[in-house]
């Protein structure tokens, strides 16, 4: 068992590049001809709620705000599945506010789904759930990428990360 390899599988976003992304993503609504005289704003990241709120005059801005925010995200490498959108409410000034969680960890019912993905490759590898990451190992190399290989091109509704190799 000593020459088992293995990996990790999670959901994670590194709250620093996405700290990043919402600075850039208000440095580009500041600027913005659309969006002068309008309320339309991204406000700071809140790393320890991991959440961001946006604020906008009407839904088509406040869909803009978020484009923009979502290609500053990818250009960071942040997949953005890691949105959770939440309803959007009436905020002050008649303008609307959407806050939208940053998801982390992998719920019960995807880890089962990662599990029975990976069963159904037929390679031998065990994948075991882990608190909110499913752990895969495997004797072979070649078995843990076939495996990563089939989750990038069937992926789960959640953004996922492959780390901790061993």
């Amino acid at each position: 068992m000593a020459s088992d390899h293995s990996f990790d599988i999670v959901s994670e976003v590194d709250l620093n590049l996405m700290h990043d992304a919402v600075m850039q993503a208000q440095r580009e609504i500041g600027q913005r001809f659309d969006f002068r005289g309008t309320s339309a704003a991204i406000q700071d990241l809140d790393r320890k709620e991991k959440l961001v709120t946006i604020t906008a005059d009407n839904e088509p801005h406040l869909e803009a705000v978020l484009q923009v925010l979502i290609s500053k995200m990818i250009k960071r490498g942040i997949d953005p599945k890691a949105l959770d959108r939440q309803k959007v409410e009436a905020a002050t000034h008649k303008t609307l506010r959407q806050k939208i969680k940053l998801k982390n960890g992998i719920d019960r019912e995807t880890a089962k789904a990662l599990q029975k993905q990976i069963q159904e490759l037929g390679l031998k590898v065990r994948a075991q759930i882990q608190g909110d990451a499913v752990r895969v190992v495997s004797a072979k190399l070649d078995d843990l990428q076939a495996v990563q290989a089939a989750i990038k091109a069937k992926p789960p509704e959640i953004a996922v990360q492959f780390n901790n190799y061993k």
